[in-house]
């Protein structure tokens, strides 16, 4: 575990003991509980409702007929110009390789 040394303002160092004391923890795992709830809270996954789900699927299938189709090659030159995006260190070394394989896998059904 970490260490953080904080200055706080006494009042907020107040309120923040008095709401530790009254739900009966010590100041320190209040703090953490309320950092955990607060950063929990942008994670949390949004169900879109079904309309708006219908309103991004028409909108793909009209961007999709507008646009010309590449070549496997023109595809593949793109793709290998793009940046390539931080790792996420949230995933694990299984998980990424599941992936890599069902991408390697898609791609070989179209190109067979």
């Amino acid at each position: 575990m970490s260490r953080l040394t904080l200055r706080l303002p006494e009042t907020l160092h107040s309120q923040l003991s008095q709401l530790a004391e009254n739900e009966g923890v010590s100041l320190n795992q209040y703090i953490v509980y309320s950092l955990t709830r607060q950063i929990g809270a942008s994670y949390t996954v949004q169900v879109l409702p079904e309309a708006a789900v219908n309103q991004q699927q028409a909108d793909l299938n009209r961007w999709l007929q507008s646009s010309e189709p590449c070549s496997e090659a023109e595809a593949t030159e793109i793709l290998s110009e793009r940046e390539t995006a931080p790792e996420q260190s949230q995933l694990s070394a299984e998980t990424v390789s599941r992936f890599q394989a069902m991408l390697q896998k898609g791609h070989s059904e179209r190109t067979s």
